[in-house]
């Protein structure tokens, strides 16, 4: 199976916010070596670069302004690249940066040749691709969506199977702030995303139910799942009682 899994600022980063949590980074890259150990293939659509920039340029919480962020992103992400190289070597897997922006996206030239570029790595077997936006001249995760919207454009691009959206919530709530463990139709849960969001969050539920409107509508089903919690992603795959949401295709 083909997987996406979008790693949020709030499960990279510490709990101030101004650095990268390298056990959680540990953690995570353990559970995806555990998938592509069983022969899946496995892509990253991670943020983080901010949170990595910020003690770099000493700073001691995220910036307000937009180009002061675009400079966080630009220093921390060699070392956002270097903690998961760290980390998935110890797997004996390698990692591939790959900064994109929705222009790349948009056009049909670089569509196909980010296309042509995951299908080499994904040839390769011993590759994890790391997307992010290419924040320090984009701004689209930096102003809007923490990535969201990328990672089920990512998942199209790649021809994914699932798309698993890990942020520090365990899934969708309802009213009653309990767990609703399954969608089918995502236009009748759209009221119950909230417009708050973690603090060391650029979205939050209004834009994952937009990304995952995006995957479903092309075909992916897709989970939001508690990324702090260890065993969500094995929990996922295994629809485990309490993995998260699940949005089925309809």
């Amino acid at each position: 199976m083909r997987i996406v899994l979008k790693f949020g600022s709030g499960i990279l980063a510490n709990p101030q916010g101004n650095t990268l949590d390298q056990e959680q980074f540990r953690r995570l890259a353990s559970e995806v070596a555990a998938l592509v150990s069983q022969g899946h293939e496995c892509v990253v659509v991670s943020s983080g670069a901010v949170a990595a920039g910020l003690s770099v340029l000493e700073l001691a919480e995220r910036p307000e302004a937009l180009s002061a962020r675009q400079a966080c992103a630009a220093v921390g992400q060699s070392k956002l690249m270097q903690m998961y190289s760290s980390v998935f070597g110890d797997h004996s897997l390698n990692v591939a940066q790959l900064l994109l922006s929705h222009g790349d996206l948009d056009s049909r030239t670089r569509y196909a040749n980010a296309q042509n570029t995951l299908k080499h790595l994904f040839e390769r077997r011993t590759v994890v691709p790391i997307i992010n936006e290419n924040d320090s001249v984009a701004v689209e995760e930096l102003k809007f969506g923490d990535n969201d919207r990328l990672s089920a454009e990512v998942a199209q691009l790649a021809g994914a199977q699932l798309l698993i959206l890990l942020t520090s919530v365990d899934g969708l709530l309802d009213r009653e702030a309990k767990l609703v463990p399954q969608v089918r139709d995502i236009n009748e849960v759209t009221g119950l995303a909230r417009q708050d969001k973690g603090r060391l969050s650029v979205g939050g539920m209004v834009s994952k139910l937009q990304a995952v409107k995006m995957a479903v509508d092309a075909g992916i089903p897709t989970w939001i799942a508690n990324g702090r919690t260890p065993g969500r992603i094995a929990a996922v795959l295994a629809h485990s009682p309490g993995a998260g949401t699940e949005f089925l295709v309809a």
